[in-house]
């Protein structure tokens, strides 16, 4: 799916991806995400949408909101940081996201 919006900020793009559905609140540990107490494998989840947001004078500013979704119908939202202070085992994961997302706009 080729990204069809683009959102001024990380707020409004939050706020338009929950108005389509995507109501979880989703955090990257290792290899799964958590949204409360529920966890979620996060292999089972795919990209369905990205959007990336970088600071123009503050390199902390820097973000990537995730519209996820897995074939059972649960969707979700990320917003993560990258740069200095990410989780190496996220990161993998994220990649892991990141690749097959790539192989679905060929």
């Amino acid at each position: 799916m080729k990204q069809k919006f683009h959102y001024d900020t990380v707020s409004e793009a939050v706020t338009q991806l929950k108005a389509q559905g995507f109501t979880l609140d989703l955090n990257l540990k290792s290899n799964q995400f958590t949204a409360g107490d529920d966890v979620f494998h996060a292999e089972d989840f795919e990209i369905v949408d990205l959007y990336r947001y970088e600071g123009a004078s503050d390199p902390a500013d820097e973000a990537i909101v995730y519209a996820l979704a897995s074939p059972a119908g649960i969707k979700g939202i990320l917003v993560s940081g990258y740069g200095l202070y990410t989780d190496e085992a996220a990161v993998q994961t994220l990649k892991q996201l990141h690749y097959k997302y790539q192989q679905s706009q060929l």
